[in-house]
């Protein structure tokens, strides 16, 4: 396989990226085409997936189509998988997985449709070979992604393993962390750029604050993640990857790190000093520490600094009538917080459950869409005045 040879890459996401992952992707220069609610179609090759999966904020995986047919059958699948070139693009001594979305009613059990398909590669590569690569459910070498859906079939390359989202830098995640890509485009959505102090309170592991720190140093976050799937293929190009790791590492270290540039005060602080240790070794392991500011205290003894600025909660939500009903108390808090403490600021709540929000006291200037797993999200956006209120533009 060519590694130079255009096709069709595939960036999956949550539910409600599409635009923040479209606007990362275009901001590289590449040229996107259909998308639906969880993916959008690229154009390149084997080296843009490569600058994808190191580049990428908001996205989960970076996967290129190796062929695309009509399935009626789970014989029909293996024949079609058993005669792509696999002994090109995978070592004998390699591990592989494969993993599946399946939605058709040619086969009753979608894990026997990846057992047919891995059946398919290894047999193929045996054949060419003389021996096979083993495989199972771990995603640390190459992986298959085999999406089937009525008569269709897509075979990708997961070029990516684990989802992106997975940095590594959360070592200690806390209580029900956000995923870091759905961190990143939150604070992508409040036009965070570090000329104004960010602040975060009830910060939990800090996922919020590391990653504006990561975007206000432009730090390119797949260099956190030392291993990628696209390594272990034939063909992978390790100095080409050499190069273009040091060319983000000098990007970052340009505005970043122990360069010339830091970015306005970012603040994030819990009541659980357990959060704010855990908060503060993740933020050492990402490599930025030194710009974020953090404390012990109730979310309302926050010190705010001087505005304009930001600041982000994203307080629990509650799924549960008794939950929902403590909550109240601490959301009418937030309203109080913001208009007694933060004036001057553009406030942002991030929550799943509106019946809270209603709690707040506060007119919402926007609302964002987002989803946290399965549920449904609003980052709700206020404009906090200081004094009398003026008319003031929300975008």
């Amino acid at each position: 396989m060519d590694p130079k040879q255009a096709g069709t890459i595939l960036v999956t996401f949550s539910a409600g990226l599409l635009d923040y992952v479209r606007r990362e992707v275009e901001d590289l220069g590449c040229r996107t085409g259909d998308s639906h609610r969880t993916g959008l179609e690229v154009e390149g090759n084997q080296y843009d997936a490569m600058r994808l999966n190191l580049h990428l904020r908001t996205a989960h995986n970076v996967l290129f189509l190796l062929k695309q047919f009509k399935c009626e059958s789970p014989d029909e699948l293996y024949v079609n998988v058993i005669e792509l070139p696999w002994e090109d693009m995978i070592s004998p001594a390699e591990y592989v997985s494969v993993v599946g979305r399946i939605n058709t009613e040619h086969i009753k059990n979608s894990m026997y449709a990846g057992l047919k398909a891995k059946d398919a590669i290894v047999d193929r590569i045996t054949s060419k070979m003389g021996t096979r690569p083993d495989s199972g459910k771990d995603k640390d070498n190459v992986v298959v992604h085999l999406y089937w859906k009525d008569d269709l079939c897509r075979l990708y390359l997961n070029t990516s393993g684990l989802k992106l989202s997975d940095r590594g830098y959360r070592k200690m995640p806390g209580k029900a962390p956000l995923r870091e890509s759905l961190a990143a485009a939150i604070i992508i959505a409040t036009g965070y750029d570090g000329s104004a102090p960010l602040v975060c309170p009830m910060c939990g592991s800090g996922t919020l604050a590391i990653e504006a720190a990561l975007i206000a140093s432009r730090r390119v976050p797949g260099l956190l993640r030392s291993n990628y799937a696209f390594m272990h293929v034939k063909y992978f190009d390790e100095p080409a990857w050499k190069q273009m790791r040091a060319e983000a590492l000098k990007k970052s270290k340009s505005r970043g790190g122990k360069a010339d540039f830091k970015p306005a005060r970012i603040i994030a602080t819990d009541i659980d000093a357990e959060a704010v240790e855990a908060a503060r070794k993740n933020a050492t392991t990402a490599g930025v520490s030194h710009l974020i500011d953090f404390d012990v205290c109730d979310f309302a003894e926050t010190a705010i600094p001087t505005g304009p600025g930001i600041i982000v909660m994203n307080p629990e939500y509650g799924l549960r009538l008794g939950e929902i009903e403590k909550l109240k108390k601490t959301y009418k808090r937030i309203g109080d917080f913001f208009k007694q403490k933060c004036a001057g600021y553009t406030g942002y709540i991030f929550t799943g459950n509106p019946a809270l929000s209603k709690v707040v006291g506060l007119r919402t200037c926007r609302r964002f869409e987002f989803y946290n797993a399965t549920i449904e999200c609003r980052l709700l956006k206020y404009e906090l005045y200081a004094g009398t209120k003026e008319k003031k533009a929300c975008v």
